[in-house]
């Protein structure tokens, strides 16, 4: 199995039951961080000479920003998948190719998710958003927390209630799929091959001064800035095929309930068991008629076989999520200080703990 492991699912009409856009993602991670559930109201930034501090790094604020939810890896700024006001959502997933990962930090890509976001009402500005970021900050550091260093580039899934969009980067370089229909899912490979909607003006080029395509034949993205063989993409073993066939076995009656059922099922790979497995989950309802709200399920606990999917709407005057928020430790915090990572603190939420003394219960009687 791949190192790190995510798998994320959109269904479109007419691949959906009813007019609505369903969206799924597992976060498969090393099987002791705690992920944590947290919400962030709207705001306005009046003072725009303050830096924003992103994980790493800090970058240039924005006037205004939107109403988020996030799941996200309790130690970090970003995310691994949420939800804004206007019903965008976003996933994201390693992956690695023939472009050198760089370690150097910059913003990782689960920065980029939360700032897609943050600073978007629609899938295709969230693109927007997160291209003009890599390219003007780039993608880098460490993505795990730890003294082992674990970099990767990225690839999202980007919905809302018209579409969808798959977003695939290679270093700054990058290429973008428009889904207006059927199903479509990433996990932890390129996978854009000739069907490229949007794109970097220097990725073609860049591709073929590195003599990974010869300018002749149809430009693949994945086959020149990975090592697949994208003729075999579709039945070759691995999550990427197992999850376009679970999403194809209920084409045209797929529901939340659904895509629930995808994310829980284990014999594919798709829930993962393990040093890396599935530490949380989402599921989201993007119904096309605007007057219908948005719906969002989180876990905020690891493996959704044995864990519960808890619903969330953007209402007015939301509280803090307090029993699925992690505690902090402000400047003391290992991420923060210098030489990072020197110790690991205890992260673990009220819900959190109170799923492993549950877990620890059921197993005992199963015994």
């Amino acid at each position: 199995m791949e190192p790190c492991s995510c798998d994320t699912f959109v269904a479109l009409p007419p691949a959906t039951a009813g007019n609505r856009i369903i969206f799924g993602k597992n976060s498969d991670r090393l099987c002791d961080e705690v992920q944590e559930v947290v919400y962030f109201p709207a705001a306005v930034h009046d003072n725009l000479r303050e830096h924003l501090q992103c994980t790493y790094i800090e970058i240039d604020q924005v006037p205004e920003t939107y109403a988020v939810v996030l799941s996200r890896p309790s130690w970090l700024w970003g995310a691994e998948m949420g939800a804004n006001e206007h019903g965008v959502c976003i996933g994201n997933e390693a992956v690695w190719g023939r472009e050198e990962v760089c370690d150097e930090e910059a913003l990782l890509g689960m920065d980029l998710v939360r700032l897609g976001l943050e600073r978007a009402d629609t899938a295709e500005k969230a693109l927007n958003v997160i291209v003009d970021l890599l390219e003007k900050y780039g993608q880098g550091g460490n993505c795990s927390e730890g003294r082992m260093v674990f970099s990767y580039h990225n690839s999202f899934l980007i919905a809302d209630r018209k579409e969808a969009w798959i977003l695939e980067t290679a270093g700054k370089y990058w290429a973008a799929e428009k889904v207006q229909e059927g199903i479509r899912n990433i996990s932890n490979q390129l996978s854009i091959t000739t069907k490229i909607d949007r794109e970097h003006p220097d990725m073609r080029n860049y591709a073929k001064r590195k003599g990974w395509w010869d300018g002749k034949k149809e430009f693949d993205f994945a086959a020149a800035y990975s090592y697949l063989d994208t003729a075999k993409m579709m039945i070759s073993p691995g999550r990427y095929c197992e999850g376009y066939k679970l999403l194809n076995k209920h084409k045209g009656n797929i529901t939340f309930e659904t895509m629930m059922d995808i994310l829980r099922d284990k014999p594919s790979g798709i829930n993962m068991e393990g040093e890396f497995l599935t530490t949380a989950s989402m599921v989201s309802i993007l119904p096309q008629d605007s007057s219908l709200p948005c719906i969002h399920f989180f876990t905020g606990t690891p493996d959704p076989e044995r864990s519960v999917f808890k619903p969330f709407i953007f209402v007015p005057n939301i509280p803090q999520l307090l029993d699925t928020s992690s505690p902090t430790f402000g400047h003391e915090d290992p991420v923060k200080k210098k030489p990072r990572f020197q110790f690991k603190p205890d992260r673990r939420h009220p819900l959190y703990q109170k799923h492993q003394q549950a877990l620890e219960v059921i197993d005992k009687k199963e015994v």
